[in-house]
């Protein structure tokens, strides 16, 4: 944090968004303002688009746009159905996705599964062999059941169903795993940068095909602030349609010096030992996890308490406000797992070393609890 600013009485977040942000983001987003049609906006945008293609694994523009994710959410569905889509349920957040449907006029029907549980590409297969969709949306990290769906195996579905636009939310999982946008063939991916980019919310990432874009471009009532062409054709002059968060774009260019400074390689590395040392904390304390076994997220964990048979159980709002006492913050569970489940985020910039001193907070309360 910042000093004498942001470290007075700061509880550290290890909630699943949002997530701490360093002092050099934070002193990016203070940069300077400039005028987001001049030449210096360009260039900031224009300096940063190889290296948010790099993460994305595209040939593609990649889209900045000031919103939370869900903006862009709503807006895929404006742009990319016009017959009906199958939301994918496996989740609080996705499960809203369905009634957001529905709210935009869209013709929807829902794929759900029991929450804890990952969507499967069978049974897409089975609802996309009937002919009736032209998008579906799934959510390829659920924060609110720590579950991670196999993502490659859905994208495989796209030399079936070509012509169905594969929508994905890559809210919490884009940067601290690999998503290869071309080669998976996703028609749009996009993320929020409140979770595994660590930085402040507001601000969103996404990408389109050639072939959302052309598919876009025959929609009637695809609305202006979301508009896919609109996003297309500013990107090419390195803008964005509407005026942007400039503080965001700032703080997310210096993020993505620390990526690549880093290495993708390393970054995924050390989110993968972050969450293992989550998960291993859970097990050495006697509990469950709470999503089916090989479909934990990579970015949080989701520890069952009382919500899967057997394993330890607590008092979750003691133990959250014990270990908040001593300076960190988890979250008490989400929707109708809340109580039942607690959960424990290790994304963005955290470390082996930055991990160790909220476990042994939680050791501490735990004898307390």
């Amino acid at each position: 944090m910042i000093p004498g600013i942001f470290n007075m009485g700061h509880v550290k977040l290890h909630i699943p968004g949002p997530v701490e942000v360093s002092e050099k983001t934070f002193r990016a987003f203070c940069s300077p303002m400039i005028g987001h049609r001049g030449q210096g906006f360009k260039d900031l945008y224009a300096r940063i688009q190889p290296q948010l293609q790099q993460l994305l694994y595209t040939k593609q523009l990649v889209y900045i746009s000031t919103s939370s994710a869900w903006g862009v959410m709503e807006g895929a569905l404006r742009n990319l159905v016009s017959k009906k889509v199958l939301n994918c349920m496996c989740g609080a957040f996705s499960d809203k996705w369905f009634d957001v449907s529905q709210r935009c006029g869209k013709a929807a029907e829902a794929l759900q599964v029991p929450w804890g549980s990952p969507i499967r590409a069978e049974d897409i297969d089975r609802k996309l062999a009937t002919g009736q969709f032209d998008a579906l949306t799934l959510i390829h990290n659920e924060t609110s059941t720590g579950v991670m769906s196999p993502l490659a195996e859905i994208a495989a579905l796209k030399q079936k169903y070509p012509d169905v636009m594969f929508i994905v939310d890559s809210v919490s999982s884009m940067s601290a795993v690999p998503i290869k946008f071309d080669e998976l063939g996703i028609d749009v991916l996009l993320a929020g940068t409140q979770k595994a980019f660590a930085l402040p919310p507001g601000t969103a990432v996404f990408a389109c095909s050639p072939a959302a874009i052309a598919k876009a471009a025959q929609a009637k009532d695809r609305g202006y602030y979301f508009d896919i062409i609109e996003f297309q054709k500013n990107a090419e002059q390195s803008m964005t349609p509407s005026t942007p968060s400039i503080g965001h774009v700032y703080a997310l260019a210096s993020k993505l010096e620390d990526i690549f400074d880093e290495g993708l390689e390393a970054r995924f590395a050390r989110h993968r030992q972050t969450n293992q040392m989550t998960r291993d904390w859970a097990s050495r304390n006697g509990f469950n996890l709470f999503p089916e076994p090989g479909h934990e997220s990579i970015t949080l964990t989701c520890v069952s308490n009382g919500a899967r048979p057997g394993g330890r159980t607590v008092d979750v709002a003691k133990l959250q406000k014990l270990v908040k006492d001593q300076g960190f913050l988890i979250d008490g569970g989400y929707g109708k797992i809340k109580g039942t489940t607690f959960r424990i985020s290790n994304m963005g910039d955290e470390t082996e070393a930055s991990m160790q001193p909220l476990f042994a907070a939680l050791d501490s309360a735990l004898k307390q609890v």
